[in-house]
């Protein structure tokens, strides 16, 4: 998950031949993936140019268009932007209109259970292209014991070029921007730490770590983002994954902040160090015990005894139907 970005740092050093081809097709296949990413971004701006809705980019998209330190080497999957809960609507007739399709046939319980209870819509998939959007109102499900402030995240949005080195970047409409850099760190520190289970959680501490030592050269920005934290009840993710980012990469930020450690955090760390020598998963109980936390944070029990029920109906339903198929 990492190989293009080590790619990226290792240009230009004496590597094995063997390790130089591998580097170097991580590379290519990295820039081949940002500019598909770049695309794919473009075209939903001119869906939506016209529209007067605020579109915020976020995660890989936002580094990408905002030129920003994770981004070398980084690979770019689902193009993930936010509007406000009440252009949901508008938004996704718009997307739907320049030719991305929702992958939840409506009706159903998945799409009932996003459009109730999840901070985004179902995933919109293009019908050429195959890309997918993934549209949201906030950064965490509304079942979660958090409860962030999307609001002010539209209030504090910059545009893609504010952030930019030398203030240059691709023309975007106008109502196209980024998260302010307290809430972008934040929107990465809460998606690792608390919306999640510490999956490709290293790859996530490296995005953390480009972005605290980016953003923290400007003057006041530790104060900012405290402030930021507590804003939308977010000081204890932000804490864990500052934490977890300098055990593994020796990030610098103030203790103030970053807090004391807790046995989450050794749980995340037995998973994120935990591999044999094929790269594999070798930390199964911690592995486990976090799937578990990140299920009971997302939801009350008895919601989440009821969604899992539900989904587990569905899919035995599902292997029912195919069984007679499968024995022709």
């Amino acid at each position: 998950m990492l190989m293009a970005t080590l790619g990226e740092r290792a240009a230009g050093t004496d590597v094995p031949d063997k390790a130089r081809l591998l580097l170097d097709e991580a590379r290519a296949a990295a820039r081949r993936n940002h500019d598909a990413a770049r695309f794919e971004v473009l075209r939903m701006a001119d869906a939506l140019r016209d529209s007067g809705i605020p579109v915020v980019l976020m995660k890989g998209s936002a580094y990408l268009m905002a030129l920003l330190p994770p981004l070398p080497g980084r690979n770019i999957g689902d193009l993930d932007i936010m509007v406000p809960r009440e252009s949901l609507a508008d938004t996704e007739r718009a997307l739907k209109g320049a030719g991305w399709l929702s992958v939840k046939p409506r009706g159903t319980y998945d799409d009932a259970y996003y459009r109730q209870w999840m901070h985004e819509l179902p995933p919109l998939a293009h019908e050429m292209r195959g890309g997918v959007i993934d549209l949201h109102h906030t950064i965490l499900p509304l079942t979660a014991r958090l409860t962030p402030r999307p609001e002010r995240i539209f209030e504090h949005a910059v545009r893609p070029a504010a952030l930019a080195p030398g203030g240059e970047t691709d023309a975007l409409p106008d109502n196209i921007f980024v998260m302010s850099p307290p809430e972008m760190l934040l929107h990465s520190a809460t998606h690792l730490a608390y919306d999640g289970d510490f999956q490709g959680g290293a790859r996530n501490l490296w995005d953390i770590d480009r972005l605290v030592r980016h953003f923290a050269k400007a003057e006041g920005f530790w104060d900012e983002l405290t402030i930021a934290a507590a804003a939308h009840d977010l000081t204890v993710p932000l804490a864990r994954a500052l934490r977890l980012a300098e055990a593994l990469y020796e990030t610098p930020s103030p203790p103030s902040v970053r807090g004391r450690g807790d046995i989450v955090d050794r749980l995340a760390l037995r998973k994120l160090r935990g591999h044999d020598e094929y790269g594999q998963g070798a930390a199964p109980g911690a592995q486990f015990l976090l799937f578990l936390r990140g299920h009971w944070l997302r939801m009350p029990p008895l919601m989440l005894a009821r969604h899992l029920w539900t989904k587990w109906r569905a899919r035995r339903g599902e292997g029912r139907r195919e069984a007679p198929q499968n024995a022709r």
